[in-house]
């Protein structure tokens, strides 16, 4: 077998594994960061077909820009848990 095969087996379980995460996690945030690493992995193949300018361009704009703003949406619309008291303040 070659590097190149090899390569391209690795990724591919890399892609479908972060893909399947993505859709399968109920954290917003974890979801967010499996699809940068899903994203990444697509600029590889790229990179595997001597595409270099394709794969910055992916890693630019959909990495560097789409994972950004779904990050600050995440982040933005996030519901902050409430805290239980210890015990109860008597009321006057």
């Amino acid at each position: 077998m070659t590097y190149e095969l090899i390569a391209f087996a690795l990724f591919a379980f890399v892609t479908l594994g972060s893909a399947v995460g993505v859709v399968l996690l109920q954290d917003p945030w974890h979801s967010a960061l499996l699809l940068g690493v899903s994203l990444t992995s697509v600029a590889v193949y790229y990179v595997m077909l001597a595409a270099e300018f394709v794969a910055m361009m992916q890693i630019l704009v959909y990495v560097g820009g789409v994972l950004i703003l779904i990050t600050f949406a995440v982040m933005l619309t996030q519901a902050e848990k409430e805290t239980e008291p210890d015990e109860e303040v008597p009321r006057a």
